[in-house]
């Protein structure tokens, strides 16, 4: 299988409409700065490449910078720890929440592309809260997956934050299974953290994963 960078994942998933946070592929420091400002502080820096699938492990994932200098900086930080496995940077606008989820496709030997929803970021292996459906899927099959993990209370209203747009939500649920049935060389799609900007569920990180 061959692993795609987070720029040319996010290229594929944004074509079939899948809300990511927005950034901008940057080569410079100064880029990076002004890329920065542009988004409004505070950003994330990421390194991207097609061997850095684990961003945060590599150590080319840089979070709440606050101004021009800390990014010019992270930069310097990212390029110096991936070495020749960079091939370019992301610049993305920092969302703070506290309720993350997981979303994505694979493609299973007997049933073809199914769609996964659960509980994200570091609890996705450790609870594996999670649900499953066989693409194609319709609205009705999206809200039962929304239903079915434990960790659904969190997509309601709670301590003051707004509840999740689920409808948006299913959407993106309903995206991924046309993306596994129309696009055949995908083994595999991951969205972790799928986080929620006010009620809008936006993908903090992306990753396209192709066959043979």
């Amino acid at each position: 299988m061959r692993t795609l960078s987070e720029a040319e994942s996010r290229k594929i998933l944004e074509s079939y409409g899948i809300p990511l946070v927005e950034s901008r592929t940057i080569r410079s420091a100064e880029e990076a700065a002004k890329a920065a400002e542009n988004l409004g502080f505070p950003v994330v820096l990421k390194g991207t490449g097609k061997d850095l699938a684990h961003k945060t492990e590599s150590g080319v994932v840089i979070l709440n910078l606050a101004d021009s200098s800390g990014v010019e900086k992270a930069f310097a930080e990212i390029e110096s720890r991936a070495g020749d496995k960079l091939e370019g940077v992301l610049v993305q606008r920092m969302i703070a929440s506290d309720r993350e989820f997981v979303a994505g496709m694979k493609r299973d030997p007997q049933f073809g592309p199914c769609v996964m929803f659960g509980l994200g970021g570091i609890f996705t292996e450790a609870l594996k809260d999670i649900s499953f459906r066989v693409a194609p899927l319709v609205p009705i099959d999206a809200e039962e997956m929304l239903d079915e993990v434990q960790a659904s209370r969190l997509l309601g209203s709670v301590r003051g934050r707004p509840a999740a747009d689920r409808r948006a939500l299913g959407d993106l649920l309903i995206a991924l299974g046309k993306i596994g049935l129309e696009k055949d060389e995908i083994a595999e799609i991951d969205l972790n953290p799928v986080l929620l900007d006010g009620p809008r569920p936006v993908a903090a990180d992306a990753l396209v994963v192709l066959k043979e």
